[in-house]
């Protein structure tokens, strides 16, 4: 049987395989065609609009201003977003390296876009990197945003991207570019361009960088939260990043093998800092300065709009520098003398409250209890929020005593807990509260504020904001008063005996007949010595002779606003006073009689460095040069012998006070100090204020309510809550010598006419060798 043969294959003719030969060149030109004209239709804002050329010179970005201290550092920012920008010549070149290897190879060859890289993405469907240039990734931080979801959408965003890019390339140079697109680049924990995030990651300056840490910054380009280093879930991924980074390098010729593999050996070390608003040092005085900002704001204006109308700074996207007189040296030593002191303090205030029923309250009736939670109630933010969203008083109260989730402050961290709101109210109630201030006399300029324990949970300002009875610490104005109007000497006598001012004379209501708190009497005491043992019956008499109005005039003069009542017993500080006004009213003692308003801004600049606010000191004699030094030579006495003697001591001792308490104790101090403690009723209040030749720095401790304070004296006067911190503070600064601190003698006035020198004559109490008895 014959078999079939298969059929023979039509050859095909040229005309055949040109037949394909058009299909492709159709193809490829209608291809072409399209994606031509899918960039036209992008160009001509059919997918969206396009940045405009105006947009595209001023690219909107909101770029943080820059708190900084008198030293240089930076203390903090106030942003929206946490940026602060850099020019092209402070990129560490390191830093530029890693990027291009990494992220665009080909960046200097390209215009915006890489052709290559672009077909390989294409070719390989991304499994061999993407083909985004540098130009693009900020064509999208600053135009488009986050990518798409959808294909299509993705698509044409893409394209928008493109075209964005070329726009971009042709207005700046490559320099210009890379240094907006770190600048721009966010890296999570409020890092907004790479100058915050070598803050926050390294704790250095940008252009401190070295090659490892500027390579975790470009593997976290990728993605910012899968390769971050700080978070532990992704460190490990963020090394292999790393160490990837350092492979690119080595492949553009940028790195050997052997620094690549030393390199990729080195550990990841991350010196997380975090820069939010209630992190780093300073928090409290830098959310001071905000007040002082809203007010100079206002007065300054930038100029108008298209409209004629004013348009004012935003400390939160206009980039401005604010330069302060902070100094970031002293202020870590208040803060870490706070730090120190307070959870000692708070030790044994928890420990004498152990068998007090109503604790952390005293000498106060249930009624009074009750006002102060009430108070505190309507003041919590809780109650605002819940009242803001329509919730009746009675469900707002009720809410208060229903257990909730929360975090809560301790000195040793923060306890994750379970409480009612209404017993978070009395466990932070136990907690003393602190503020401090030191001063440039000669200046005013302000170089540390300490305004409360912490930030976070603590929010009230005691430096400016608070105002508590000053206690003591208010009778150098009434010596200083009594030496300018009478010339009285440090060693002049009073009889220490009681003394009373009748009802009616100097405002009196009723006799006015003040106890010494030592409650001892007789004798003959040197003015100097009354003023150290802060004794009360030689107060009343000095505020019987001058009179309450001249020693309101004096601290009126002495930058003083609280309300003070022309009565005698201011002598005592019944005042109500903050401790900004009593340090700088102190700091014209140590001038010479100059009062110089206290100084927080050095200089405000716009984000191109131009000079917005320079400060002009403002100044006013008060007393004479003689006056002033004379009651610092009554001042010294407190420190040499009196109540803020513990100062000089070089001996620990064995009292269980100084060893639980007064933090820091024996402190040693040799040099000229001028000081003066004050302790208010019922120990609610603890002062010190303490005045070098340049340098004057007050201390204020107590509870939020009067009615939170120690039993007795020994632990809740002056001398035991505020006077350590004071001294932890001085003897940290003067170890820095660069600070140049003083620990000289006062300057002494060349006509001093008043006898200051106390010592030739013999004894410190009564002595016939004395100068003569004061008639009054």
């Amino acid at each position: 049987m014959a078999t079939k043969s298969p059929p023979k294959k039509k050859k095909e003719s040229p005309q055949d395989f040109g037949k394909y030969i058009k299909w492709f060149w159709r193809l490829f030109v209608g291809g072409l065609a399209a994606v031509i004209l899918l960039f036209l239709l992008a160009s001509w804002n059919v997918f969206g609009e396009l940045p405009t050329f105006e947009e595209l010179e001023n690219p909107e970005s909101n770029l943080a201003t820059k708190i900084m201290s008198a030293d240089g550092v930076q203390l903090g920012t106030y942003f929206n977003e946490n940026r602060t920008p850099i020019k092209y010549e402070d990129l560490p070149q390191n830093l530029i390296d890693a990027l291009v290897a990494t992220e665009d190879e080909r960046y200097y060859d390209h215009s915006g876009i890489d052709f290559k890289g672009t077909t390989r993405a294409i070719a390989y469907l991304g499994q061999q990197g993407g083909a985004s240039t540098v130009t693009q990734q900020l064509s999208k931080l600053l135009f488009t945003g986050q990518a798409a979801q959808s294909t299509p959408a993705r698509l044409f965003q893409k394209v928008k991207e493109y075209v964005i890019a070329v726009r971009l390339e042709r207005q700046y140079t490559k320099e210009e570019i890379m240094t907006m697109y770190l600048n721009k680049q966010g890296f999570l924990f409020n890092a907004i361009g790479i100058s915050s995030a070598a803050r926050i990651y390294f704790n250095k300056n940008v252009q401190d960088l070295t090659l490892d840490e500027s390579a975790v910054f470009v593997a976290m380009l990728k993605n910012p939260r899968q390769f971050n280093p700080h978070r532990k879930i992704s460190r490990e991924k963020s090394k292999r990043r790393r160490n990837q980074v350092f492979k690119q390098m080595e492949k553009n010729g940028m790195l050997t093998t052997a620094e690549k593999d030393s390199l990729q050996a080195l550990p990841m070390v991350v010196r997380f800092t975090p820069e939010g608003h209630a992190d780093g040092l300073a928090t409290y005085f830098r959310e001071n300065l905000k007040k002082f900002m809203k007010d100079w704001i206002k007065n300054n204006p930038k100029g108008e709009d298209s409209d004629g109308n004013l348009e004012y700074y935003n400390i939160y996207r206009d980039g401005l520098t604010i330069t302060t007189t902070i100094d970031s040296r002293m202020q870590k030593a208040a803060e870490d003398a706070m730090l120190a002191h307070m959870p000692r303090l708070q030790a044994e205030f928890d420990k004498q409250n152990e068998k007090n029923d109503i604790a952390p309250f005293r000498d106060i009736e249930p009624e009074d209890i009750d006002r102060i939670f009430n108070n505190a109630i309507k003041s919590s933010a809780r109650w605002r929020k819940m009242k803001s969203q329509g919730k009746s008083e009675s469900d707002i109260r009720k809410s208060f005593d229903v257990p909730t989730d929360m975090s809560i402050f301790s000195w040793k961290g923060n306890i994750d807990t379970t409480m009612t709101p209404r017993d978070s109210i009395r466990y932070y109630k136990k907690f003393l509260r602190t503020g401090m201030m030191s001063m440039v006399p000669q200046t005013g300029e302000v170089r540390a504020w300490v305004g409360g324990i912490n930030m976070n949970h603590f929010q009230y300002d005691h430096v400016q904001t608070g105002k508590r009875q000053v206690g003591s610490t208010f009778k150098p104005f009434l010596y200083a008063t009594a030496v300018d109007q009478l010339r009285l000497s440090p060693c002049d006598t009073l009889p220490n005996t009681l003394y009373c001012i009748a009802e009616g004379k100097h405002g009196n209501m009723k006799d006015w007949c003040p106890d010494n708190s030592s409650a001892k009497y007789g004798g003959m005491v040197t003015m100097k010595d009354a003023l150290a043992q802060s004794i009360n019956t030689v107060s009343a008499r000095l505020m019987d002779k001058v009179g309450p109005q001249p020693v309101i005039e004096l601290v009126r003069k002495l930058g003083v606003e609280g309300d003070i009542p022309p009565v005698p017993s201011i002598a005592l500080g019944t005042p109500d006073l903050s401790l900004y006004e009593m340090v700088s009213a102190y700091g014209a003692f140590a001038n010479q009689g100059v009062f110089v308003e206290p100084q927080i801004v050095s200089t405000i600049a716009d984000k191109n460095g131009t000079i917005l606010y320079q400060h002009v000191p403002k100044t006013r004699d008060v007393l004479s040069a003689e006056s002033a030094y004379v009651t610092l030579q009554l001042m010294e006495g407190v420190t040499r012998s009196g109540s803020g003697q513990r100062l000089r001591t070089t001996w620990m001792g064995k009292r269980e006070d100084y060893k639980n308490a007064v933090t820091g104790y024996p402190y040693g101090f040799t040099n000229a100090i001028a000081g003066k403690t004050g302790t208010t009723q019922n120990q609610s209040d603890g002062w010190f204020m303490g005045i070098v030749p340049n340098l004057v720095t007050g201390v204020w401790v107590g509870g939020d309510d009067r009615a939170t304070h120690f039993p007795s004296l020994r632990y809740g006067q002056g001398a035991t809550m505020a006077l350590p911190m004071w001294g932890l503070y001085m003897k940290e600064v003067y170890k820095n010598k660069e600070l140049g601190i003083s620990d000289e003698e006062f300057k002494k006035p060349k006509d001093l006419s008043i006898e200051v020198d106390c010592e030739k004559y013999k004894g410190t109490g009564v002595s016939d060798e004395l100068p003569d008895e004061l008639d009054f």
